[in-house]
């Protein structure tokens, strides 16, 4: 048994940023991480083209700005050496290969008691700490639809976190599934790479450019969402015209109140939408059978063969099947019960750092709120101590 103030669960941007925010204030933790890598979202599971989509002044953790040399656009690269320079800067440290199976609160000690396997030794580790903090991220697992029949389905069936380019694609036939960013950039990067590629939209999108984006970012600071929102929706309408008609109807509410209430960010174009009106990428609706042979159908009635499905769906949170006691801060789905921004605390000592759906951003302030407010809890318990 290692006892510990604080364990971080999870080593992606939440927890370094975490755990250096609790360095800073000299307060003893351990980041306990199931792969062999910190930040191993960016460094496994992302596509090759992968760019941040907002400005680097937003994509910053704690205490270190991005160098004023990057791009306003920062590429996978470039914020992947920004985390190891973070990690170095912070002497950040994590425990890599253990896999937390179960962390449980002990009423009688007041204490979390956590159970970790050591992937390479396949020892047991138990750990005890005053505080526990979930940072295993909103994408901790991959998500797929279980859709009827898929196992039909002949051909390749991948996810996103899976795609690395469209090269190997090259004169196939690739269905994409799900139209978010990065639905629409790997459709993007498919057809620049040969493969004859299909998108599913099945809802009204946002479509705006990486300037929109900014633009409003920069606009928030200084004006309602209401009066953003009129401005980047006059803008998306004069710069892409009526999608209606190439399958890409736009929601009712304005991209940043969409944002804010769903946590759904707006689709950020790289040129999809060039591709869709070209007719290079075909739009379709939702799926509605996969026949035996591995055809599919869709709403339309159209039915038809592809090679290869991508599913960008998303992820979800896997952090209440190791939280045993998840209700004191989660609700059923892993995502935190309280909304934002009260998301952050839950009772006896436990936290969730980057469950906001605010991006890095919002990671970043909630590692900094999470660091003061144990900081304040364990001044208050020294305060109370008896003098002897």
């Amino acid at each position: 048994m290692e006892e510990v103030m604080v364990v971080i669960v999870g080593a992606g941007p939440s927890g370094l940023a975490t755990s250096a925010c609790l360095n800073m204030h000299s307060i003893p933790n351990i980041i306990l991480e199931r792969d062999d890598c910190y930040a191993s979202l960016w460094k496994k599971r992302c596509y090759n083209r992968l760019k941040l989509h907002l400005g680097k002044q937003f994509c910053s953790l704690p205490y270190m700005p991005q160098p004023s040399s990057a791009p306003t656009f920062i590429p996978k690269d470039g914020f992947l050496n920004y985390l190891d320079d973070y990690v170095v800067k912070f002497g950040l440290n994590p425990k890599c290969c253990r896999s937390v199976e179960s962390a449980t609160y002990d009423h009688v000690e007041e204490k979390w008691l956590i159970r970790a396997v050591n992937i390479i030794s396949n020892d047991i580790e138990m750990y005890k700490a005053k505080f526990l903090v979930v940072a295993s991220g909103e994408n901790s697992e991959a998500f797929i639809p279980d859709l009827p029949n898929l196992n039909c389905f002949k051909g390749e069936k991948v996810h996103s976190s899976q795609y690395k380019s469209g090269l190997k694609y090259a004169g196939k036939k690739v269905l994409v599934v799900g139209c978010g960013n990065s639905g629409m950039e790997i459709a993007f990067d498919l057809t620049n790479c040969g493969a004859k590629t299909s998108i599913i939209v099945r809802n009204p999108v946002h479509t705006v450019t990486k300037e929109m984006v900014y633009l409003g970012m920069n606009l928030l600071k200084f004006f309602s969402v209401s009066v953003v929102d009129k401005l980047i929706a006059t803008l998306e309408s004069y710069w892409y015209g009526d999608l209606t008609k190439y399958g890409l109807p736009r929601p009712k509410l304005g991209p940043f109140f969409v944002k804010a209430r769903t946590g759904k960010s707006p689709v950020v174009d790289v040129g999809t939408v060039a591709k869709i009106k070209s007719g290079d990428i075909q739009v379709l609706p939702a799926i509605k059978t996969i026949e035996e042979e591995g055809m599919i159908g869709f709403e339309n009635g159209e039915i038809l063969d592809f090679d290869a499905i991508v599913f960008a769906t998303g992820y979800k949170s896997s952090a209440n099947t190791w939280l045993k006691d998840f209700n004191f801060i989660l609700n059923c789905e892993g995502m935190p019960k309280h909304n934002f921004p009260s998301h952050w605390k839950g009772a006896n000592g436990v936290y969730c750092a980057g469950l906001s759906q605010r991006g890095l951003a919002g990671v970043s302030k909630d590692a900094m709120t999470i660091a003061d407010d144990i900081k304040n809890s364990i001044t208050r318990e020294k305060d109370n101590w008896p003098l002897n």
